[in-house]
Parts: structure tokens; sequence; C-alpha cells
């Protein structure tokens, strides 16, 4: 098990190159099931929730193949439609095979998901979409069972706007007979990407990037081709890594598009940002003002971002207030930032943060992935040595964390734990 070690204090300058998103890549390859043949994604991350991923569609018979961010898959040979409880445990995207297995082989048998130590993220719309649509669907000994001759298309209107959910109906859909209209869509860039990729197959989808999706059903599909987009949670969180440092960063081969929320907050809180193209400049000079923030479903303040903001504003003039709406109890790197001096309280999903002139460096724990990030991003400021443990989780979002952070002038290396 391996630790990051930061010695703080060093403004960041330089530029950084953002990698592919991995929310979008993971439904992609989870895609890749809905027929048989050679699929491209280009622009892949090397990450840990990739690797098991691809070690899942294995197991399910693919081939996958991952070289300079290039990620070949061949579900010539799948046709085995259970996802085991050993590695679903580790991701919570592995449910996103259930609804491309289901539609292809008429059967799935899936583990209910792990992942992230924090919070409830019921799997309830997923399965009662595909009830809707005609599957049976059973509850055993931790497993879905689903089973359909073919789905039947239907109207499904979630109550909460889901991701996930959207993304696993949306892909079964393509195979059901007749028309599905999926109602309060996620319209986050990772399911219009996921929306481009299944066009690509030959799936007839109306209404792309808006909350209304109309999918007409089709009896066959085919392997393609597709680069990834830009991962926009890397790329807000080293804006905020440059902004927490009062340094000067330049992202390269981001999508300026994706960040408006993040960048709109920056400037509002006294950040320089400069945009041109696929290019995001950010500059600060000084001690940054404090600046509330709500999370919100995209293209709101991404939740995803929570934890480095409150990070950020730890070190802000004057007090804010950071309220999740997404995840009401997304909040475990709380008590980790307050080892380092961060002045937070804490009532139900809002944190009152009252920034301080300076963090000191302490050992902390990593929780979960995006609380790994602002550890980091806290320890690359504070003063003195921090040591963030279960790293971990840092590899299943972000490709190389520290050499990144590192060639931007951070003092930063990764060790190995002892027990």
């Amino acid at each position: 098990m391996d630790k990051i070690v930061i010695n703080g204090g060093r403004r960041l300058h330089g530029r950084v190159e953002i990698s592919g998103a991995k929310n979008a890549v993971l439904p992609m390859m989870a895609a890749s099931l809905l027929a048989p043949g050679k699929y491209t994604i280009e622009n892949c991350p090397d990450l840990r929730d990739v690797k098991t991923m691809s070690h899942l569609l294995r197991i399910i018979g693919a081939k996958v193949e991952l070289s300079d961010h290039t990620l070949n898959i061949d579900t010539e040979s799948s046709n085995f439609f259970e996802a085991p409880y050993e590695l679903v445990k580790t991701m919570r995207a592995s449910i996103y095979v259930l609804g491309p297995l289901l539609a292809r082989h008429g059967q799935a048998r899936v583990s209910l998901p792990g992942g992230c130590a924090w919070g409830p993220r019921p799997v309830d719309l997923h399965l009662k979409g595909l009830a809707r649509m005609g599957a049976s669907i059973e509850l055993e000994g931790g497993y879905v069972i689903a089973r359909a001759r073919r789905l039947k298309g239907s109207r499904l209107n979630f109550d909460i706007s889901s991701v996930g959910a959207t993304a696993n109906l949306l892909m079964a859909a393509t195979l059901a007979e007749g028309t599905t209209v999926i109602e309060n869509a996620a319209q986050e860039p990772e399911i219009e990407a996921l929306s481009r990729f299944l066009i690509n197959m030959g799936a007839r989808i109306e209404g792309v990037g808006t909350r209304r999706l109309v999918v007409q059903g089709v009896d066959n599909l085919a392997p393609t081709t597709m680069e990834n987009i830009p991962d926009r949670i890397e790329a807000g969180t080293f804006l905020i890594a440059g902004a927490i440092t009062r340094g000067e960063v330049e992202l390269e081969g981001a999508e300026p598009d994706h960040l408006s929320a993040l960048l709109a907050k920056l400037e509002e809180a006294g950040a320089g940002v400069e945009i041109e193209g696929k290019k995001v400049g950010l500059k600060v000079e000084k001690r940054l003002q404090s600046v509330d923030i709500t999370t919100a479903i995209y293209p709101g303040f991404p939740t995803d971002l929570q934890a480095q903001w409150m990070a950020l504003m730890a070190l802000a003039d004057r007090s804010c207030l950071v309220t999740d709406t997404v995840f009401l109890d997304r909040f475990t790197h709380v008590a980790e930032l307050k080892r380092l001096g961060a002045d937070i309280r804490m009532d139900k999903n809002t944190a009152l943060v009252t920034g301080r002139e300076k963090l000191k460096g302490a050992p902390v724990m990593s929780t979960d992935l995006r609380a790994s990030a602002s550890l980091i991003l806290a320890g690359l400021a504070a003063e003195g040595r921090t040591d963030v443990s279960r790293v971990y989780h840092i590899d299943r979002g972000y490709e190389k964390i520290e050499e990144k952070l590192k060639a931007l002038g951070a003092d930063i290396r990764r060790e190995g734990e002892t027990s």
C-alpha cells in the first residue's frame, strides 16, 4: 500500500496535459458488450478503474488491451453473462454491464456494486427501468438476476437525475423493441459521449445533451472507434491545485465548456482565467476570497469537485458555505482537512469553512477518490510535510497525479507504506 509524501509551500507553474475522462470511458467499455467485434477507444486514461473494468470484460469473454492510451476491445467471443462479486465490489461502475448483457443475451447475473466507502448510491433506478422494459428482476445472494427474451421500449421518468441509470438504460434501450423515452435524463458530458459512441455503433438516439432522450431500438449494432473526451474533474482538480498554491498553470487538451461552473467560481474568488481553444490558463497572485458553492447536477457545480473546493476555501479570506445536494454525506475529508489545521464546521450537508492564513502538514488518510485529491491539494499548500495514506483511492481516477504535479514544481513523491 502506497502513500504520497508532500513538502508543501511551492507555487505550481507550468503546463499539464489532461487525460481522458474516466467516467466516460467506463460506460463505453460496457457498451462494447452490445455487439460482437473489435472496438477502439482513443484517449483512454491508464487508471485502476479502467483496469478493473478491463478485467471484468475479460471474465465475460472479451479481449482487452490498453497501449499508449489506446484501448482495444474484442467482444467477438464474449458469451458469458455474469459479473462476479470479487470485481464488482471494488467499483460501482461495474453495474454498467447489466443493461448491455441483458439486451444482447437476454439474461444477466451481476453482483450488486461497491466502490467508494461513502454514501448510498442505490441501483433502484437501474432495476426499475429494466423492469418497466419487460425484464424480470430477482435479487439473490447479493446478485441481480435479470431476464428478458427481448426488452420492450418504454417511457422512463427518473425521480432524480442519475448518470448511472441514464447510461445503463440508454444502452439497454438501443436493442429494445420499439421506442424508449428517458425523461429527466442526465445531461453530463459523459452521457453525451456515451450517446455519440452508441450512435457510431448504429443506435438511433434523439435529444443528445438534453433532459429527454428518445431511443428507437434497432435489431443489431456494430463495433466502432471513437476518441474519449477530456476528464473535466481532473482538469478542475489541477486548476484548484494552481489556485491553492497561488501559482500559474495551463491545462492542455481540456474542454472549457465542461468547466464553466468551476471557472465562474474561481473568477469570483479572484483568480485570473484565460481560455484559448482547448487550453485553460489560471493565475493567482494573492489570497483568494471565500466563495459559497452548492453542488448540483450538470451543468451545476460538480459534487466531484466539492472536496477540492473545500481545501481551497480553507485558505481563503473570510468564511463561506459548501453545500452538497447531490450526495448528502460526502464529507469524510472534513476530519482529515482539520488535521491540517482547516477550520470547518458541519451542519448536516453544509460545511462552514473559515479560511486561515496557513495550514500545517500532518499525516492524513484517504477515504475515497475525491477526498484523496482534496488532501493532496491541501498538502501542496501546507507548511511542512504531509503524508497521504491509502492512495490506492487516487489511482482509481487520476493518472500519475504525483508525476504531473512534480512537473509543475511540487515537491511530491510516492512511497511504500510500512505497517
